[in-house]
């Protein structure tokens, strides 16, 4: 099973930017084993607000034909802003694994053309 953006109803997830997007394809190609290691190096807290986070985006009605008005204390948005924090440093791992495999690579094929 590997990550799959239209499947999940993701933004983005259509053919034409998944072409151009290469942590995108990146993240596709890995196996649930990898996708798993990167996530379980998270304490459980970190997990929890990923959790959240991807929860409150699947949730979120389009602004266009609803007016949605959010109410929240001074915890619930620090939690909010925790959670989206979270998520960049889970995608910024990905993407500098994915550096790593790309220059281990070059590596790998330099030393056995020679």
């Amino acid at each position: 099973m590997n990550f799959n953006s239209n499947a999940a109803g993701l933004p983005g997830g259509d053919a034409t930017q998944e072409s151009t997007n290469p942590l995108l394809q990146y993240m596709q190609q890995q196996s649930p084993e990898v996708l798993a290691s990167v996530g379980n190096s998270a304490s459980p807290e970190v997990r929890e607000a990923v959790l959240r986070n991807v929860r409150g985006l699947l949730g979120m009605l389009p602004p266009e034909g609803f007016q949605v008005e959010i109410t929240t204390d001074r915890e619930h948005l620090a939690s909010l802003l925790a959670s989206a924090m979270f998520t960049g440093y889970f995608l910024r791992s990905m993407e500098q694994r994915m550096a790593l495999d790309h220059q281990l690579a070059l590596i790998d094929s330099e030393s056995t053309e020679a």
